[in-house]
């Protein structure tokens, strides 16, 4: 084991293989603002002008006092002073009439300098009674469907059943009235 250290290691003449050769060019150390011309340099260039920002719109509840077409009377919550706003192109003015006649409160968007919107109707309870105006009203169960009002009641079931339940139960028609089945059965 000629030529190594005691321990095992490198060569004793290692120092001599790794010194960088003589004929290398110096290098010129270039200062960080030579290398990057176009930047400038100072404390006004560390933050960049930035444009003011619009102010976002907020949303306030608030309680509606009369409908007009599609312009509403509103009072803030908390205040008594009447207050004109517009309505937004997706509320319907059926929707804020029966919102009015059953006193709920509507959500407002309200813009710095801009007139106040009406942009929906908000439920706060549940309600006493339920009024559903359609063109069509489809309700749908992929087991059972039951309407229900004290002791009567209607199920409709997913194999066909129909049940009837009431102390009394009146059936009229105008017209024709069938009556279709296999087997009827009375009492």
């Amino acid at each position: 084991m000629a030529g190594r250290s005691e321990m095992g290691g490198a060569p004793q003449h290692a120092e001599a293989e790794f010194q960088a050769p003589a004929s290398a060019p110096e290098t010129k150390s270039l200062a960080l603002e030579e290398l990057l011309p176009d930047i400038p340099v100072g404390i006004e260039a560390a933050a960049p002008a930035r444009e003011p920002r619009a102010a976002v719109p907020s949303l306030r509840s608030a309680r509606l006092v009369a409908v007009d077409g599609r312009r509403a009377t509103i009072a803030w919550r908390g205040g008594t002073e009447p207050v004109e706003a517009e309505l937004a192109a997706e509320v319907e003015e059926a929707l804020l009439a029966l919102a009015l006649r059953n006193r709920d409160n509507v959500l407002v968007e309200v813009g710095e300098g801009e007139r106040p919107v009406v942009v929906g109707v908000m439920q706060t309870r549940l309600p006493r009674e339920m009024h559903i105006t359609a063109d069509k009203i489809l309700v749908e169960a992929a087991q059972e469907v039951v309407l229900r009002a004290g002791r009567a009641a209607l199920r409709l079931r997913e194999d066909g059943d129909v049940e009837l339940v009431g102390s009394r139960i009146s059936a009229a028609s105008r017209g024709l009235f069938r009556l279709v089945g296999r087997v009827l059965r009375l009492n």
